[in-house]
């Protein structure tokens, strides 16, 4: 035993050690992209079922037909009449309409204002009080006048109208049943669903005149094209990537193509032939709306109060009509209303890649963890090496102390303050961008931004120097390694603590960041070039410019885009952006200019 133990200090002294994180930290990051490539193959992704057994989709005849086409009709023309009319126009014809079906109705203004323009309307609801209930639960039928392609919804308001006079009826109901009718899919559904839950600020939302019970779930209609459809899209993405239970997906799949025949697409793939290139993309583009945080309908700002909704939009060409649509919804909200609880048993964590197979947390967890983890890796490799004596120290070290009588140093005293300083600062400095670009008006965004990216470019250099400079120690080479260190430390630590929020948010930051981890100064000039020209090419700014050029707009709607979503819906992918990513970029920067100042003065000493 003794023996082991020493064998083991001596390898944990060894300085081979120290040439391995870089290594793992690589592997990490290429096994974390390999498993993220397998989840499409059929032993890694699993097929879809219902968890809770009360909902028996698909188990009840529908009987949304026949004269209730008439009244569609009769709803579309006077809807039609309303184009290009008033939020308070609108209104004031619908209200009498829904007060016809014998139902109580109130309205709700709200106001809110972000990059320089106020979202202001008002939202006309309805109660429909269940005849074998007690209100204390609901569930919320919403349609939005215009979507979020700002397209009026001239079919999905006369259906939404023609089904609650439908519900009105059926003495089944045991849940309360409210139409919600917004003049947009953000702000409106926003508004009226935080002053539902007492959440609002009352100087910009007003509150509620009626109330039902408890939330159960909630569908919204999104019916803008005129033609007949082919199939139903359901959008389930929500504010901040949050995804509704996973039952309520599997319940609309089953009654829509198990029971109508109706074709159900997932994440705008029209065509699917279950292959794994579609699979693959069906994934990529859910993680990429679910990494972006901004909302995808009117039932995205019901999912962060725990409330599980979803979006139905019909598209393509085919023979099925309004009334197909109707029967949808009409079975989805029976299979609803034979709830006995919230929805709970399945999964509220999981990656959809087919309408019939999916991966849960547990599967695609580590790929994030493994690209945080390298991060981790390299800042404990850096705290390390901080601590072994500077190679310009063991001659003189040997020359002057027998070995005789004392053995050489194998730590060094490390110095904190100015490492956790200038991390300190930089961290400090990150509200400045994340406070300019979400309160700036939409005319200034654009000379802000390509303003702050020239600072943004000046900035590493003017902090290295500026530690070169110091005029009692300059930094030394420890002191850069534990700027660094702590920088990859909390990089590392927030990315793994957000994947078990936002998985995809955390594993993209994670891969733009991830060359962070191998850049250090370099005494080349060529190589020198490289590693500064790489770290201008991964700034928060040079990538944000170049989404916006991939998605053929201008960066100041990205940023409009994020503000809107950041004072309406309360979206934090800015915080990540702003708060976890460009401080570790800045601190990258600041190493590997200074350290290269510091490899100037080591020559300098020593000649």
């Amino acid at each position: 035993m003794p023996r082991l133990l020493a064998s083991a200090l001596q390898l944990r002294r060894d300085p081979r050690i120290l040439k391995l994180p870089p290594y793992l930290s690589l592997l990490c990051i290429i096994v974390g992209v390999a498993w993220l490539f397998l989840l499409p193959l059929d032993q890694y992704s699993r097929r879809t079922y219902i968890s809770e057994n009360a909902l028996l989709p698909g188990q009840v005849h529908t009987y949304f037909s026949g004269s209730d086409q008439n009244v569609f009709r009769a709803y579309k023309h006077e809807v039609n009449e309303l184009v290009n009319k008033s939020n308070a126009e609108i209104n004031d014809k619908l209200e009498p309409i829904v007060k016809d079906i014998g139902l109580k109705t109130a309205r709700q203004n709200f106001t809110y204002r972000a990059a320089g323009h106020t979202y202001s309307g008002e939202n006309l609801y309805a109660i429909l009080q269940a005849p074998r209930g007690d209100a204390t639960e609901a569930i919320v039928l919403v349609a939005a006048w215009e979507n979020v392609k700002h397209e009026v919804n001239k079919n999905g308001i006369p259906l939404a109208l023609t089904l609650l006079r439908y519900f009105k009826r059926w003495s089944l109901w045991s849940k309360d049943i409210i139409l919600l009718i917004t003049p947009d899919s953000i702000a409106g559904p926003q508004a009226w669903v935080d002053a539902y839950h007492d959440a609002h600020n009352p100087s910009h939302v007003a509150s509620l005149p009626l109330k039902s019970g408890l939330l159960q779930g909630a569908i919204a209609i999104d019916y803008a094209q005129e033609r007949r459809f082919e199939s139903v899209h359901i959008v389930y993405d929500g504010v901040n990537g949050q995804l509704p239970n996973l039952d309520l997906i599997n319940s609309i799949v089953n009654i829509a193509g198990g029971q109508m025949g109706i074709g159900v697409a997932l994440q705008e793939m029209w065509r699917h032939n279950n292959g794994y290139s579609d699979r693959l993309r069906t994934m990529l583009r859910g993680m990429l709306k679910q990494g972006l945080g901004l909302a995808s309908g009117a039932h995205s700002s019901f999912i962060p109060y725990h409330v599980d909704a979803v979006t139905l939009r019909p598209f393509g060409e085919g023979w099925q009509d309004e009334m197909a649509m109707g029967r949808v919804i009409e079975g989805s909200f029976r299979s609803l209303n034979n709830l006995l609880e919230h929805l709970h048993q399945s999964f509220f964590f999981y990656l959809l890649m087919q309408r019939e197979r999916f991966v849960s947390i547990g599967t695609y967890l580590p790929s994030a963890m493994l690209v945080a983890a390298n991060f981790t890796i390299m800042a404990i490799a850096l705290w390390v090496k901080s601590g072994q004596p500077a190679e310009d120290a063991s001659p003189n070290t040997k020359s002057e102390t027998p070995s005789s009588t004392a053995a050489p140093p194998t730590t060094a005293e490390r110095d904190l303050f100015l490492p956790l300083g200038v991390v300190a600062l930089i961290q400090s400095l990150s509200i400045i961008p994340l406070y300019l670009f979400n309160h700036a008006p939409e005319g200034f965004l654009t000379p802000l931004f390509f303003t702050f990216a020239i600072l943004n470019t000046l900035l590493p250099p003017a902090l290295s120097q500026l530690l070169t400079t110091l005029p009692r120690s300059p930094t030394s080479e420890h002191q850069y390694n534990l700027i660094k260190s702590f920088s990859l430390l909390l990089l590392g630590m927030f990315l793994s603590t957000l994947a078990t929020l936002n998985f995809s948010l955390a594993l993209i930051t994670g891969l733009l960041a991830s060359p962070l981890t191998f850049l250090q100064p370099y005494k080349t000039p060529g190589a020198r070039i490289a590693a500064t020209v790489l770290l201008k090419t991964i700034s928060p700014t040079a990538v944000l410019l170049a989404a916006a050029t991939y998605w053929g707009t201008d960066v100041a709607s990205v940023l409009k885009e994020g503000a809107v979503a950041w004072h309406i819906c309360g979206t934090y992918s800015p915080v990540v952006v702003w708060c976890v990513w460009w401080p570790a970029w800045v601190a990258t920067g600041v190493v590997v200019l200074g350290g290269r100042g510091n490899n100037r003065r080591a020559k300098a000493k020593t000649t």
